[in-house]
């Protein structure tokens, strides 16, 4: 009984016996999740929401920004030149990825959204509209 193990936990029990944790160890780098791609900020600017995502390395033509029903998504698809692919490396830690972030907002209006990308940083301004007041409608039944 002492050797058993929560089915909860036997993903880390695995990971402690030597091949797997030398491959997961092996593989880690090349493992890109879209939660650890790229931070991303969203702040409430009082009449607008500034978006801000950390993007080293990409150009702004690797970036597409699309406002859908209040879901704002930014992906982005990094790919290699292809001069840098006639070099011989020894060892290349810089990859091809892809991924997207997105967000709710609620009262985002469709016009009006400007980005820019500035040192690695792309900064998104996304205005508000007015809030509509819900209109009620009192249903008499007959």
């Amino acid at each position: 009984m002492a050797g058993m193990v929560p089915y909860s936990d036997y993903e880390k029990a695995l990971r402690r016996v030597w091949p797997f944790a030398a491959i997961d160890d092996f593989f880690a780098p090349l493992a890109v999740s879209d939660a650890d791609a790229f931070n991303m900020d969203v702040e409430d600017a009082g009449d607008k929401y500034v978006i801000t995502a950390e993007l080293p390395g990409v150009k702004k033509d690797q970036v597409d920004i699309e406002l859908n029903e209040g879901r704002l998504s930014i992906s982005v698809d990094k790919k290699e030149s292809d001069e840098q692919k006639d070099k011989n490396y020894l060892q290349k830690e810089t990859s091809e990825w892809q991924a997207t972030r997105g967000v709710y907002l609620k009262d985002a209006a469709n016009e009006g959204i400007s980005a820019k990308m500035d040192g690695g940083v792309l900064t998104v301004d996304v205005p508000k509209q007015e809030e509509k007041k819900a209109s009620v409608t009192k249903v008499t039944i007959e």
